[in-house]
């Protein structure tokens, strides 16, 4: 993987996971949706500026992710997209004081491995 292949990887991961953290954000600020306020909830997801924020950077993350294809195989480019779990889920706990589960812990550390093995020159 080129430094320009690397930037446009790390351009997607970091724009989904920022979307990651600004739609949980405005679904804070929209609340829990029931059958009840569905509807009214879902309409008023264009008033809450961090839901349209974090469409935004999924769009920018999609956007890098396609330009990276042009130029790497998908066998490379969606393993290394997964490290987007292992940020997220940072943000969870760092951010929005969620635990994390030694499991999932162990399950993150196989993901970041599976993740170097994939993308390792041979």
């Amino acid at each position: 993987m080129t430094i320009k292949e690397f930037f446009l990887l790390l351009i997607s991961i970091v724009s989904s996971v920022a979307g990651q953290y600004f739609l949980k954000v405005g679904a804070t600020k929209l609340g829990k949706v029931t059958a009840e306020t569905a509807v009214k909830l879902i309409l008023s997801i264009v008033s809450i500026p961090e839901l349209l924020l974090g469409l935004s950077c999924y769009g920018i993350g999609a956007i890098a992710y396609i330009l990276l294809l042009t130029r790497v195989d998908l066998s490379i480019a969606a393993p290394s997209a997964s490290l987007i779990y292992v940020f997220s889920v940072m943000i969870g706990y760092f951010v929005f004081k969620e635990a994390i589960p030694i499991t999932r812990i162990f399950g993150l550390g196989l993901i970041t491995c599976g993740v170097v093995l994939v993308i390792k020159q041979q």
